[in-house]
């Protein structure tokens, strides 16, 4: 079973088509990112336009990759939300003219959960992929973690979790991009820490872990909050330096350090309510998934917390991409999933998990 995928929620425009739920024919991403990095962060009506203009090439180039043509294709899948409204109107309102002109079933996908989706491609002839050699096992605890979503889930099965916790402000991924503006680094913040944090000493400064309510919920508001602090400080200001003077007040080893700290507070605010779930509800698996899940410094952290291989995507599917768009929808329409009416289908930009 051939499912294409469509994904546009945010400045990626991607196709992809995957066969079986395991087998990866495909993965098309055309990225906006360098028109937003001018203005440090995405800018919707860019990224919606820029939709438009390359979404049908995208997607001519992923059944051309994946030596498939229409009547090979059993059904779409498309990010129906979250996301950006703009973003994701053009895939959706795409994704329903495709499904009417050639007749195939639509199943609509949360992006959110799409990500964990992305660890149950396990084969491929693409080259440059380095895949999981199996699918996970469950139950599966899965951090979901990017720019906009920081989500702790528990899996019974494919399609039966339970939500433990998430961020009750800035995702993980804002904040790096927050701070990443805050050091005069370029967008998108992750790679610009990353890149900056080897440079610096993590011990350099100390920052607090937010305490939170939930057990298994995140707050990354006060890390930021904190990281300015230092950085007034370390500029030899007080709290009222205006923080876009920040880049021209500190020194390329001090930006390393505050780099560096953050990263690594960051990474350990994730890692350990990680731990905590794991050790209560044994989980079989345990997945990091979402465009964070890249990060050296987590996968750093985290291989020193368990002792079981902690189960990743390929660096290339976790950022954006319509390959696991296409997974989840396979899953849907094997379990009995009703398609969606293409005539009427609506975008969610608020859908959660």
């Amino acid at each position: 079973m051939k499912i294409l995928g469509i994904e546009t929620s945010c400045d990626e425009t991607a196709a992809a088509v995957v066969e079986d739920g395991y087998k990866l024919l495909s993965n098309v991403v055309a990225s906006s990112a360098t028109l937003h990095a001018a203005y440090g962060g995405v800018v919707p009506e860019i990224a919606a336009r820029s939709h438009l203009e390359v979404i049908t090439p995208v997607i001519e180039e992923a059944l051309r990759v994946a030596k498939t043509t229409w009547e090979e294709v059993d059904a779409i899948a498309v990010t129906q939300g979250p996301g950006l409204v703009g973003s994701l109107l053009i895939g959706v309102l795409t994704a329903r003219t495709l499904a009417i002109a050639n007749h195939k079933p639509l199943f609509p996908v949360n992006h959110v959960q799409a990500h964990v989706f992305a660890v149950f491609l396990t084969e491929t002839p693409l080259p440059g992929y380095k895949l999981p050699t199996k699918p996970p096992q469950f139950p599966l605890l899965a951090l979901i973690v990017s720019g906009g979503h920081t989500q702790l889930a528990l899996f019974k099965n494919l399609l039966d979790y339970k939500l433990l916790g998430q961020t009750s402000d800035d995702a993980v991924g804002e904040a790096y991009d927050k701070v990443a503006k805050m050091l005069g680094l370029p967008y998108p913040g992750g790679p610009s820490i990353d890149k900056a944090a080897g440079k610096g000493n993590a011990q350099a400064i100390k920052l607090p872990i937010a305490k939170v309510d939930n057990t298994y919920g995140f707050s990354f508001s006060g890390l930021k909050t904190a990281v300015l602090r230092a950085a007034q400080g370390a500029s030899g200001h007080d709290y009222t330096f205006p923080s876009t003077k920040l880049p021209a007040a500190l020194t390329e080893p001090q930006k390393a350090d505050i780099a560096a700290s953050f990263q690594h507070t960051a990474a350990q605010t994730l890692v350990s309510k990680l731990e905590a779930a794991a050790r209560q509800y044994k989980p079989k698996s345990i997945v990091i998934a979402g465009g964070v899940a890249a990060n050296q410094e987590l996968r750093k952290q985290a291989s020193k917390a368990f002792s079981a291989p902690v189960i990743y995507p390929d660096i290339k599917l976790c950022s954006d991409n319509a390959a696991m768009i296409a997974t989840l929808g396979y899953y849907l329409a094997i379990n009995g999933q009703k398609p969606a009416d293409p005539y009427s289908l609506e975008v969610k930009s608020s859908l959660s998990m």
